[in-house]
């Protein structure tokens, strides 16, 4: 099945980079966020949030572990994500996403799969997931 929706960052806080740090030619930051998110996926969730990126070219790569409660197509839950891209400065490319096996729970247990994000011209941020219920005895 898949569930889609759009989301905002409601709130995006860097954190102190682990010790030690080594430099290299991109700086690596680290931060949490929390998103909401709205369509037939509806919820939060809080992001751990890595990247090596430079601002000025919009050149790197962010990974990316979330964990999501809310609903998809109203079923309610919570399960985790992880997810990852590479910018050249235009467009996404080596894009990773997967749901974690086994972190579901409520009426999203046993959810696996895969998704996407993507960010429109205008900004909007979209989300979909590409999953399955599993042991789900009504995965209508």
């Amino acid at each position: 099945m898949r569930a889609s929706g759009t989301f905002t960052v409601a709130d995006f806080t860097p954190a102190p980079v682990p010790s030690p740090a080594i430099e290299t030619a991109l700086p690596v930051g680290v931060a949490t966020m929390e998103k909401h998110y709205e369509g037939e996926v509806a919820g939060r969730s809080a992001t751990l949030f890595t990247a090596a990126f430079d601002q000025s070219s919009g050149v790197g790569t962010y990974v990316a572990m979330e964990s999501f409660e809310g609903t998809l197509h109203g079923r309610a839950g919570a399960f985790n994500f992880a997810h990852s891209a590479t910018t050249l400065g235009e467009g996404r490319e080596s894009e990773f996403f997967v749901v974690v096996p086994a972190s579901g729970t409520g009426a999203l247990s046993g959810i696996t799969g895969t998704g996407g994000v993507a960010v429109d011209a205008d900004g909007t941020h979209r989300i979909w997931f590409d999953y399955e219920l599993g042991h789900q005895a009504d995965a209508s």
